[in-house]
């Protein structure tokens, strides 16, 4: 799959309505958790969980809680804020070797679920160490398109140190949306304020899903729908 030039960012209306639905968001989820751990249980793997764009680990707490009650193994990325493509560079190196530091500890391949940027480097570490990597989960991630398709690429350049045109932008979008050598699900919503819907998944293959969503982008890993597509999603990986 190439990346997508054409697709353009959300309207402004759906840009101001992120924070009042991430709102509700967070308002909903108190009421859904009793339902949400009805959910099969895990089978103990390692979840790996990277955070998005200028976001820490704290960003992923309530994913990972929740994947740890199911029966996972849920890790933090333990690399301190998201701070863009540059961390697919020469940092990149410190994402592969903390993928491989839960490999080694627990003696599995990793599934690696990343929100927004983080699906983006996520879907690039499948690429470059899939003798590491059980699958990928992205959630809302723009691994499809052009910074531009997104309202948030200016934020991308300030924090990243890149231009939104570099081409080294575009070669990292060009690996990242090429499809994976292992199991990938993508869980989008054409409703995200902050990036364009359609720039989130792929089409759907034998190795390949994904999910819809109706979701903000903000805190869309908090969404009762998401963390339920997520616990779903790894329930029907249990052989793999």
């Amino acid at each position: 799959m190439a990346v997508n030039p054409n697709a353009k960012a959300p309207p402004a209306s759906a840009l101001l309505a992120e924070w009042p639905r991430a709102a509700l968001t967070l308002g909903s989820l108190p009421f859904a958790w009793k339902e949400l751990l009805a959910e099969p249980r895990g089978d103990g793997r390692p979840v790996l969980t990277l955070p998005g764009l200028v976001n820490s680990d704290l960003s992923n707490i309530v994913m990972r809680r929740y994947l740890d009650a199911l029966g996972y193994r849920a890790y933090p990325w333990a690399l301190g804020r998201n701070f863009g493509a540059r961390a697919i560079g020469a940092e990149g190196e410190r994402l592969f070797d903390r993928i491989a530091q839960v490999h080694d500890e627990t003696g599995e391949k990793v599934t690696l679920v990343g929100v927004s940027l983080g699906g983006i480097m996520a879907r690039i570490a499948a690429h470059r160490r899939p003798e590491l990597v059980r699958e990928v989960i992205t959630v809302s991630s723009p691994f499809a398109g052009l910074p531009s398709a997104t309202n948030v690429w200016r934020v991308f350049e300030l924090v990243s140190g890149q231009r939104a045109d570099d081409p080294a932008v575009r070669a990292m979008l060009e690996e990242a949306s090429s499809p994976l050598p292992v199991p990938a699900t993508a869980i989008w919503s054409a409703s995200d304020g902050l990036v364009n819907g359609a720039i989130c998944r792929e089409p759907d293959c034998e190795t390949a899903r994904s999910v819809e969503v109706d979701s903000s982008h903000l805190w869309v890993q908090m969404k009762p729908e998401v963390l339920r597509a997520i616990a779903q999603t790894l329930g029907r990986s249990a052989s793999i």
